[in-house]
């Protein structure tokens, strides 16, 4: 049975405190974290981002992944120390991450590109600049002129997310991992923040649902879990496509009825003109009989012999 002692999730990267503060943020579970994923680094976004690897962390559904991703440092000169987990009292403690001059203890988790287990193997601040170890880092994507090689040799091969315990990775902090904690440290940054508040909503993150197989286990910018940018898990489904913007929509030609058509009703016959109105006929005036002349006017023929 889980036993959860001190809920403080999501606080874990959510609060953005001042540089000056000093403040441990834990989680105590029983519960082992499952083991790392494998997945290729994304390419470097734009020169001067540094590579913050990705962990496991704790929420109300359990165990979810927060994918690695590139971020912006706060400041010049500042450099990131990962989140881990280690063995405590009988439970899994929660060590979250922060930004402070130089790398301190993260439990000997070899994290990859560049976090070994013990410092950071990628990168240097060198005159207000960053150096990227080119052996380490996926930067050819970019115009980056302050590079380096210096090969890597990882320390570990497992893929043990956590520090003690049974089955844990076995490191103590060295001096200078001491050192390193007691200087002045920022907090998570208000996108990393973000990108640990996304992952934590959403449930495709969880290690109950993606069974360490997570299928976004890294992004190229902080936040965006879909894309080009994003990476999958090896052995997981291949994280969605960016969501396109919607097409207008073209008009669609009605499908033809089964039914017979009914006849397109014919145009009104045209109303016949009425002819204009003839004059009347003009009445002819009877002419007056010839008239017989008179007997006294007949004119007297000689009768014949």
């Amino acid at each position: 049975m889980k036993k959860l002692r001190n809920l403080c999730a999501a606080l874990i990267g959510l609060a953005i405190l001042p540089a000056a503060a000093q403040v441990v943020v834990g989680v105590t579970v029983d519960l082992a974290p499952p083991a790392l994923p494998v997945y290729d680094q994304p390419p470097m976004p734009e020169p001067g981002y540094l590579w913050t690897p990705g962990y496991w962390a704790w929420g109300p559904d359990g165990y979810y992944w927060v994918p690695g991703t590139w971020v912006a440092p706060p400041a010049i000169g500042l450099l990131w120390t990962p989140p881990w987990w280690g063995w405590a009292g009988g439970h899994y403690l929660f060590h979250p991450g922060y930004w402070g001059p130089h790398v301190g203890f993260y439990g000997g988790i070899n994290y990859g590109y560049g976090y070994t287990g013990d410092g950071y193997r990628g990168g240097r601040w060198e005159h207000g600049a960053f150096a990227y170890n080119r052996s380490v880092n996926n930067i050819s994507n970019v115009h980056v002129t302050n590079v380096y090689n210096e090969t890597v040799v990882n320390k570990t091969v497992n893929h043990v997310s956590y520090n003690g315990g049974s089955g844990g990775v076995r490191a103590q902090p060295s001096q200078a991992d001491r050192v390193a904690e007691r200087e002045q440290h920022q907090q998570p940054t208000p996108v990393q923040a973000q990108h640990i508040q996304s992952a934590a909503g959403n449930h495709g993150f969880l290690a109950s649902e993606n069974h360490g197989h997570p299928a976004v286990a890294a992004a190229a910018r902080p936040g965006e879990f879909s894309g080009s940018g994003a990476v999958a898990a090896h052995g997981a489904a291949p994280p969605a496509p960016a969501p396109q913007p919607p097409r207008p929509q073209q008009p669609q030609a009605r499908p033809q009825s089964a039914q017979p058509q009914q006849p397109h009703p014919a145009p009104p016959a045209p109303v016949p003109q009425q002819p204009h109105p003839q004059a009347p006929p003009q009445a002819v005036h009877p002419q007056p009989p010839p008239q017989r002349p008179h007997p006294e006017q007949e004119e007297h023929k000689p009768e014949p012999r």
